[in-house]
């Protein structure tokens, strides 16, 4: 931000109460964080992502009819910048920037949406491209089709990677004249149902978390060639989980040795040691609330956006074990993601 100060963008689902977008100011000593404002502009702004330059927050409408919408981001409340752009696809749950365009996973469609950005920011008024998702899974009903859940560039920048529920499987794709096509997909274990996907800071490998048997997927990721190779699979949580453990949220530390996960049901974030290309379950902690949908990391702290009891919670991490304390949280109704400033 021009003055300083940083920034957390808080989504939540407007349609259970939540109040949209909130933006916080983050206390850089302890992490803390202090509510600004908020805006409700579009419905259920439940994934977010900012430009590079920090200017422009992106956000998707997760609803049936299914949009994404930008906003200037330069004061202490954010301000649409534009009107709502359709994705020609329904239930969007993520987003990302990739060669000049926000990409959307639509989770009801089972599809990826490229939209162009204009150089001001602002989007074009539709989508260049709709790549569909093709295939099904063993979990039903969970699995009957295609579910995207998750799209962003590789560490590259070459390359749009794509997570499907549905499916079981990651897909790397191109973008080319605002056209999206299918590079190389590949089959992650039948009924594991990835959800999202984090890469190891030096590009070299990503982890793919499971919302339907409860792990990580470990990858190795060739940027060179675009292919992901499924290597093993590492348990997140001890024992045998809970009925209604569904895995949601996973991001890797800045310095690459740890990775975290966030377990809905079970209500617990779970530590994870980078052993050579290997995962080392550490240990699990309690997520400050209920139901954990999504987690962001920044210098040394970890945010946690817990949906159901409507906070968001932040941890100082310790740098030598990975294992968060809880600092305080805020209220948000319906919290859903945090994008960090």
């Amino acid at each position: 931000m021009a003055d300083g100060r940083r920034r957390a963008y808080i989504g939540s689902f407007t349609a259970a109460g939540g109040p949209g977008i909130v933006t916080a100011e983050v206390e850089p000593g302890s992490g803390a964080l202090t509510v600004l404002s908020s805006v409700n502009a579009v419905q259920d702004p439940s994934c977010l992502t900012l430009a590079p330059d920090g200017k422009t927050l992106y956000a998707v409408s997760e609803t049936a009819d299914g949009a994404v919408a930008a906003y200037r981001v330069d004061g202490d409340k954010p301000e649409p910048a534009g009107r709502p752009v359709p994705v020609d696809g329904s239930g969007p749950t993520h987003l990302g920037l990739f060669a000049g365009h926000v990409l959307t996973a639509n989770y009801g469609s089972g599809s990826v949406t490229a939209v162009p950005v204009r150089p001001d920011g602002t989007l074009a008024r539709s989508a260049s491209s709709v790549l569909r998702h093709s295939g099904a899974g063993p979990h039903t009903p969970r699995q009957q089709g295609p579910h995207a859940h998750h799209v962003q560039p590789d560490p590259s920048g070459r390359w749009a990677v794509s997570v499907d529920l549905g499916t079981d499987s990651v897909r790397v794709c191109t973008l080319t004249d605002g056209a999206l096509a299918l590079h190389r997909e590949t089959a992650l274990r039948p009924g594991s149902g990835p959800r999202h996907l984090a890469f190891h800071p030096d590009g070299s490998h990503a982890y793919v978390v499971n919302e339907l048997s409860p792990s990580v997927t470990v990858c190795r990721w060739d940027a060179a060639s675009g292919v992901l190779t499924s290597l093993s699979e590492t348990p997140v949580l001890p024992g045998a989980p809970a009925r209604d453990a569904y895995p949601s949220g996973i991001v890797t530390s800045p310095d690459g040795h740890f990775v975290w996960t966030a377990t809905r049901g079970e209500d617990v974030l779970s530590v994870l040691a980078v052993e050579g290309e290997e995962l080392r379950p550490v240990t699990t902690v309690h997520c400050g609330g209920h139901w954990p949908r999504a987690l962001a990391a920044s210098g040394g702290f970890l945010y946690v956006a817990n949906e159901r009891s409507g906070d968001v919670t932040w941890f100082a991490v310790d740098p030598l074990t990975g294992i968060p304390r809880r600092g305080g949280s805020i209220r948000v109704t319906a919290a859903s993601w945090v994008a960090l400033g």
